[in-house]
């Protein structure tokens, strides 16, 4: 509005008039104003709404939203982070860090937020922290943005985070599935057969190989492996309940196409990062090629638990595979310890019954009634004492085979039905008068000239041409002492697993000590030989101070002694004598030879 000047020489018309245009002037100022104070209160409602908007969409964005001051003390945070820690605003308005987290994790998000104001633009990291009372923990994403006011000042931090646990979890759990399944291509491309069980023996899982070797089906998931079969279950289990490695090395089985193969096994407890046992898996590995090239070659080390690599052994090898699917009697001639059990146990497994029974009977351990009803079976009120039908051997082992070890001491009764049995498959049980059919395989073992017996009317001279008809002779172990180093290895092996110990092997003089014993024992005498050694020795290596007595003292070690070499005697004995002198003064006698030669009876010994 333009000023209104006075002047003396204006006209008092000019003064009447000017109130009426100040008027419609002051009219103009009046709607103007009124126009610019609803102006005013819409701007003032807008700004109203858009701040209310701003709080609405802070407070409902899904990532964590706070403001603190400059001294870290929280002005305001949004609804996800009252979630999160589990309070209200009103309750973490002005507090702090200390209040939420651990002391450690407070100082590192000050640090962070005083490294936001000092750098003066936003900055980030990531962090996990543990949220709530039951351990909880998350990993937050979170950028902090310092903030200024009208005029530039700083007056605080803002800070937003985002909760990337699951998307974290979630690039896991896909890094694992295709880590299962990489190792699922694997495991079914492997050419070993891979079983897999559970804590409760289940069968878990297999490959492809598997299924082929062992006939396993996925409907079979989830079924004892007990109760599937080929005898693997007893292996697992086993393993699993002692947490301990298990293997068995060339064994023979029938696969579901029908052919004998030689398989080789070891089956390891599952453990997890935590240490617990999840299972136990099996490998199972074909090794019927290299069986047949040792065959072809000769040199077979084990064969169904035979161990020897000697000729005599070889053949031994080959006439079993000749015999295994004969079903005529075999007798079995050998000295006492030689392994007789174990081959009528790999003619048996080797062969078309070897999933049926194979059934063990010590002649010799039973009168001639309790055998008869051993093998025979009885009925109710057959003998005193009968007080219910019992089944017999032979009819255990319908389908199977049947093995009568020491078979030269049964008497002349039990001979005469045996023999029946022998040629018409069938006998009767004690005390009773109908007939039993059975289809046994016979094989016997003995360690005494029967064709001797015969001569003296102690044996059945038809029961000996019966049980005669294919003979296989086992070698006395003296007569193949080239096998040594591999049955000591394998009693080592066998007795380290079961007494828990780490042995590595024998001395040298230990060897030669075993090459010069007689053995009348055989492989038992050494089997129990090294059991003692590995109980009684205090090193990794046996030597003869842990050998028996009996082995030690065979008159034949005198001859083979360092006779050439002399040892000096203790101050006691004025003239050096040598092994070989002290030895036959002291007729024999060690202990007496150490006196004289003044040393101790160990040292003797390592010296022989």
């Amino acid at each position: 509005m333009p000023k209104v000047q006075i002047t003396a020489d204006q006209n008092l018309r000019d003064l009447v008039d000017s109130p009426e245009q100040m008027f419609l002037k002051l009219r103009e100022l009046q709607v103007r104003l009124a126009e610019l104070e609803m102006l005013n209160d819409k701007l003032l409602h807008t700004h109203a709404e858009n701040e209310a908007r701003l709080r609405t969409l802070v407070r409902t964005i899904p990532d964590l939203v706070w403001l603190k001051d400059l001294n870290g003390t929280y002005l305001a945070c949004n609804r996800m982070f009252e979630r999160f820690f589990g309070a209200k605003e009103e309750k973490i308005i002005g507090k702090t860090d200390y209040d939420f987290v651990d002391r450690e994790l407070a100082d590192f998000f000050r640090e962070h937020d005083r490294n936001a104001m000092v750098a003066g633009e936003p900055t980030s990291n990531e962090e996990w922290i543990t949220y709530s009372d039951n351990g909880q923990r998350a990993l937050l994403e979170t950028v902090k943005t310092p903030m200024y006011d009208s005029e530039g000042k700083l007056i605080g931090v803002l800070g937003i985070a985002r909760d990337i646990t699951g998307r974290l979890r979630a690039e896991e759990d896909r890094l694992k599935m295709e880590r299962e399944f990489q190792q699922t291509q694997i495991f079914q491309a492997v050419s070993d057969s891979i079983i897999m069980i559970d804590t409760n023996g289940c069968l878990a899982n297999f490959n492809a190989a598997a299924e082929k070797v062992c006939g396993y089906t996925h409907d079979m998931i989830g079924r004892k492996i007990n109760e599937i079969g080929h005898g693997f279950g007893n292996i697992l289990q086993e393993t699993l309940s002692c947490n301990f490695p298990r293997e068995i090395r060339r064994f023979e089985m029938r696969t579901p196409e029908g052919k004998n193969c030689i398989f080789s096994l070891k089956a390891t407890p599952v453990t997890e990062q935590n240490g617990t046992i999840s299972g136990a898996v099996a490998v199972i590995r074909d090794e019927t090629h290299l069986a047949d090239l040792e065959r072809s070659l000769k040199i077979r080390n084990q064969f169904h638990g035979i161990v020897g690599a000697s000729a005599s052994i070889q053949q031994v090898y080959s006439l079993i595979e000749s015999l295994a699917d004969v079903p005529t009697t075999v007798l079995i001639l050998g000295e006492s310890g030689t392994g007789k059990e174990l081959v009528a146990a790999a003619l048996h497994s080797s062969g078309r019954r070897s999933s049926g029974p194979f059934i063990k009977v010590n002649c010799s351990a039973l009168s001639e009634s309790l055998l008869e009803s051993e093998l025979f079976g009885h009925v109710r009120g057959a003998f005193t004492g009968a007080i219910a039908d019992k089944v017999g051997r032979f009819e255990k082992a319908d389908g199977g085979t049947l093995f009568l070890d020491e078979i030269g001491d049964i008497s002349s009764a039990v001979q005469m039905r045996l023999l029946r049995v022998l040629q018409e498959s069938e006998f009767e049980r004690v005390g009773d008068s109908n007939s039993i059919k059975v289809n046994v395989r016979i094989i016997a073992a003995t360690n005494k000239s029967l064709e001797e017996k015969v001569r003296k009317g102690l044996f059945r001279k038809d029961l000996y041409y019966r049980l005669n008809v294919i003979c296989l002779e086992l070698p006395a172990l003296r007569d193949r002492l080239e096998d040594l180093h591999l049955l000591v290895t394998h009693f080592i092996k066998r007795y380290n697993d079961k007494f828990d110990r780490e042995i590595l092997g024998v001395s040298d003089n230990v060897i030669e000590v075993f090459r010069v014993y007689d053995w009348p024992g055989n492989i038992r005498e050494l089997e129990h030989v090294i059991e003692r050694a590995i109980i009684l020795c205090k090193s990794n290596i046996i030597s003869v101070n842990d050998l028996p007595d009996a082995v030690l003292h065979d008159p034949r070690h005198v001859a083979t002694a360092t006779s050439a070499l002399t040892y000096p005697s203790s101050e006691t004995t004025r003239q050096p004598l040598t092994i070989e002198e002290a030895l036959v003064k002291a007729g024999g006698n060690k202990t007496r030879a150490a006196k004289l030669m003044g040393i101790s009876r160990w040292t003797l010994y390592r010296k022989l």
